[in-house]
């Protein structure tokens, strides 16, 4: 299933895209898409419904980020060997762990606002994991199951402040609008080889990013399991994986977002984002 959510930003309502790729309002049956809608009793009651005989939602509403009430947002740093390369560090030998704020998340379309005095706003394009059951202390046999679903996220980062302002990433990656998350949530069934799956970024029409998760370092089981080692995971938080090679930090000389730029990204069978960049507003 494709599950979403859509309409105004704080009154979004839920919904599915259909085989045919049209969207069906889902507020009779479930009244969001959050943690009580993602473990097995949620998921198969939306399964049970007949989206033929859902509400067809007519225009082009807007997108909002497919998972509500996201506990937290957990993401993974130089988990590509490429892109570690063209950041200039050592391939890992454990995953890199930092946490996005849940206050970034927003809409895949949503603007990107640029912060306050930044130069240095750069993009990553990125699979979302999406926990739809309790984990803690997984073995990564088990890992998957413990997955709702998968999604695309733009792990947004400001280098200055990441890199520049101390050892912490946490200050460039959590400002506001940093993490556009969606257009969907696709239900692990469908997904046939999560690690077999293409991805891009283009800015301004340009292609910057162009990969695969088959060349990731750690793997998302491997991802959810050890994650569990430290934090308990529990159904709506998020995962973000990592990016391939082709961020503005790694170009030479790196060149990064500004003003009236477009990002448009997109990982195959996960939905595409466009966002535009727009500077900073109180």
């Amino acid at each position: 299933m494709k599950l979403v959510r859509y309409g105004s930003p704080g009154k979004e309502k839920p919904g599915l895209i259909d085989l045919e790729g049209k969207l069906r309002d889902l507020s009779s049956v479930v009244p969001d898409i959050g943690p009580a809608q993602l473990g097995s009793v949620g998921l198969a009651r939306i399964r049970k419904a007949n989206p033929a005989k859902l509400p067809l939602v007519r225009g082009t509403p807007r997108y909002g980020c497919p998972v509500a009430q996201i506990g937290k947002f957990i993401a993974i740093g130089l988990n590509y060997a490429d892109h570690a390369a063209e950041s200039g560090v050592p391939i890992p030998k454990e995953p890199v762990v930092f946490m996005k704020a849940t206050s970034c998340i927003q809409g895949p379309n949503d603007p990107i606002m640029l912060p306050r005095g930044s130069t240095k706003t750069d993009w990553e394009v990125e699979l979302g994991i999406v926990i739809g059951k309790r984990a803690r202390y997984v073995a990564k046999k088990d890992a998957l199951a413990h997955v709702a679903g998968y999604c695309t996220i733009n792990d947004v980062s400001e280098r200055e402040y990441q890199l520049e302002r101390g050892p912490q990433w946490d200050k460039g990656k959590g400002c506001d609008t940093f993490g556009p998350i969606g257009p969907w949530l696709v239900t692990s069934d469908e997904i046939e080889n999560v690690q077999r799956l293409d991805m891009w970024l283009d800015v301004n029409g340009k292609r910057m990013q162009k990969g695969n998760t088959r060349t990731m370092i750690f793997d998302c089981a491997k991802l959810v399991s050890y994650v569990s080692h430290f934090i308990t995971l529990l159904p709506g938080d998020v995962i973000t994986t990592g990016t391939p090679p082709g961020v503005g930090l790694g170009m030479k000389p790196p060149t990064y977002l500004k003003k009236g730029d477009v990002v448009t990204l997109g990982i195959q069978g996960l939905g595409e984002q466009r966002q535009l960049v727009v500077p900073f507003k109180a």
